[in-house]
């Protein structure tokens, strides 16, 4: 096979790469610059295939991992994951047994329940949350000092 039909697949996977920067394509375009240097050095085209899948499966499974998590550790918990380990107000009493309660939290109301207990939590209480459960908060009173 001609090297100029690897190194187009190369741009193909470089171009969809940059449009989409979601580490997609970038492993392929990997094993396509290693195909493209076989086929310059003349190996038969089933080795040219063989080496671009194995490049390709190896840098998706051992280096993607590596880079994902060196490019998401600086990113910001959005929406729910946003909200554990804050702070809130009670609005309305937290009563587990009759399904009530009310928090505010960042200036929005969510439903909340009691983690720990099916003990009340009374108005105007501060409490910290626990974790989120579907559209209630799971929180905890926070003792006043």
């Amino acid at each position: 096979m001609d090297p100029i039909y690897w190194l187009v697949a190369l741009g193909v996977f470089l171009v969809l790469e940059m449009i989409s920067l979601g580490l997609t394509s970038i492993w392929f375009a990997g094993g396509c610059l290693v195909a493209f240097v076989s086929a310059l050095l003349g190996t038969p085209f089933w080795l040219q295939i063989v080496l671009f899948l194995f490049v390709s499966i190896l840098l998706l499974i051992f280096t993607k991992p590596v880079v994902e998590k060196h490019l998401n550790h600086n990113r910001e918990k959005t929406n729910v994951d946003s909200v554990k380990m804050r702070q809130g107000k009670v609005i309305e009493e937290i009563d587990n047994f009759n399904q009530k309660g009310t928090v505010l939290l960042e200036g929005m109301e969510w439903m909340a329940r009691n983690a720990t207990s099916d003990e009340k939590i009374p108005v105007g209480a501060r409490v910290m949350v626990q974790e989120v459960r579907g559209a209630h908060l799971e929180v905890v009173k926070v003792e006043e000092d």
